[in-house]
């Protein structure tokens, strides 16, 4: 009894790593083709098919974790199958095989289907068709039957298996590390050869004192490895700018295709734009400030030259997202760019290199289309993007919010002179007041720092008097145009979240 559950187990083992090789090289081969990793194109349609309120729980509890959880999720699900697999072929190969040859043939359905960065039908299924022949071959090689020996039971030749089961993840693992040095070696050099040009209309130096002096509190300009990320991908594109093109059609007297190296020589502005998601729940951290080199969306549409009737501008990125938004915000004055850079850098792959939109005071699902490639000029009647077909809003300007950085929820700090601080923003409107209440007491007005432009956050700062006890601290912020934000508590679907942020804190 103990053999045959030690031979299961191998066979378990076995079938595991068959699986595993034939996922290593389907990563190689995506790497070097540009096309879909298996898993990855089975994440993104699950992505696709989940239910909104799903998403929502997703980008809310897990963040950027959830993409990671998410592979591992179908890894776990592939490795019970392919062991399961394995040990059913200990008696039925064949079995084994077909099994193997299923799974893999999913892989090629959903890479055929889902969205990827790959644009021609090869190089969105090539990566899956490799990895089902390795897969098919990989599992008959584990469950293949040698000739019975006499110090072996028949059916299973220890050695033969171990020799088997390693020299596959040799190869796996070869394939694996490969995969890392091709894929971020070539395309992380493709970015740092990147010169960005000075910008012919530079930002001006950030006003003394925006920052406020704090301990704790936000940056005021966010760090791109610390900027927030929200996408629907799990494999970031890596795009050679040389083979980039932005194709700008529709309602336009004039189609243009236009080249990375087309945009670094038209005039290059740098602004300063605080971006939002609209998935931030109150108080949340997907918010953030960053200085961005690019060329005005309103200077391409001006060569372009925009027909009337024309409301909406739905941009595609290349992995085949749409992103509607209204054309008025792209030309209204307004600093909406084709941005190429974020903080004195080529912008990161994650965010979008080698160009994406950004558009101030929108929120970022119906603006800031990241690796876009197609603009098309149109009217919202006679289209739907990818974020309004799930039941978010056409149009969604972003509402004024102010979020409490200092002290954190709970924290324990002395009695005396205390102080409080954050950031309050109201992008494209400015920020004109913060107040903060003391448990119910009244709304006292904060000390706002310097502002550096309408179309940044402000930061904040609130100095109390705090007694023994537990406390609980509420902020508001007003804009510009005296709109002071509401109480009532809503979720971020439709069109953003509202209410006011608070935080308690334990005074000894």
């Amino acid at each position: 009894m103990r053999e045959r559950w030690s031979q299961h187990a191998a066979a378990a083992a076995g079938g595991v790593i068959a699986a595993g090789t034939a996922l290593a090289v389907g990563y190689l081969v995506a790497a070097i083709t540009g096309g879909p990793w298996p898993v990855d194109a089975v994440g993104v349609q699950v992505i696709d098919w989940a239910p909104g309120p799903l998403k929502d729980f997703a980008v809310r509890e897990l963040g950027t974790a959830d993409r990671p959880l998410l592979r591992l999720g179908i890894g776990v699900v592939l490795a019970a199958a392919a062991a399961t697999a394995s040990v059913l072929g200990r008696r039925r190969p064949r079995v084994a095989v077909g099994i193997a040859f299923l799974l893999g043939l999913v892989g090629v359905g959903f890479a055929g289907f889902s969205r990827s960065a790959a644009t021609g039908v090869a190089e969105r299924l090539l990566p899956a068709i490799v990895t089902l022949v390795v897969a098919v071959v990989a599992m008959a090689l584990v469950v293949r039957r040698p000739r019975p020996r006499a110090e072996q039971p028949a059916g299973f030749d220890r050695r033969q298996f171990l020799l088997t089961v390693s020299a596959l993840a040799v190869v796996g693992a070869g394939s694996f590390a490969t995969t890392r040095v091709v894929s971020f070696g070539t395309s992380e050099s493709a970015r740092t050869k990147v010169r960005i040009p000075r910008p012919a209309d530079p930002a001006r130096p950030l006003p003394a004192g925006v920052q406020a002096d704090v301990p704790g509190v936000s940056s005021f300009v966010t760090p791109n490895n610390k900027f927030y990320r929200v996408d629907t991908l799990l494999q970031v594109p890596r795009i050679d700018p040389d083979q980039w093109e932005l194709r700008v059609h529709g309602m336009v007297d004039k189609e243009l295709r236009l080249s990375f190296r087309d945009l670094l020589d038209r005039r290059l502005v740098e602004r300063d734009v605080t971006l939002t998601c609209v998935s931030n729940e109150v108080g949340g951290p997907y918010v953030g400030n960053a200085r961005w080199i690019g060329v005005p969306i309103a200077d391409i549409l001006a060569e372009a030259g925009v027909r009337n009737g024309a409301d909406a501008v739905k941009s595609t990125s290349i992995d085949g997202l749409t992103i509607g938004t209204p054309l008025a915000a792209l030309t209204d004055g307004r600093d909406a760019l084709f941005a190429v850079a974020m903080n004195g850098e080529p912008l990161p792959f994650e965010h979008g290199f080698p160009v994406r939109m950004v558009v101030p005071g929108l929120y970022g699902y119906v603006s800031a289309t990241k690796w876009v490639v197609d603009v098309e000029v149109t009217r919202f009647q006679d289209f739907s993007a990818y974020w309004t077909d799930r039941g978010w809003a056409a149009e969604a300007p972003i509402k004024t919010a102010a979020r409490i950085d200092v002290p954190k929820g709970f924290a324990s700090i002395k009695p005396g002179p205390a102080v409080a601080a954050g950031v309050a923003w109201a992008q494209h409107r400015g920020i004109r007041k913060v107040e903060v209440q003391v448990d119910d007491g009244p709304w006292q007005e904060a000390e706002l720092a310097a502002e550096d432009t309408v179309d940044t956050w402000r930061h904040w700062t609130f100095r109390w008097t705090a007694t023994p006890g537990n406390h609980k601290l509420t902020v508001r912020a007003t804009d510009a145009d005296g709109t002071t934000q509401t109480d009532q508590r809503t979720p971020p679907r439709p069109n953003g979240s509202s209410g006011l942020h608070n935080t308690v804190v334990m005074v000894e």
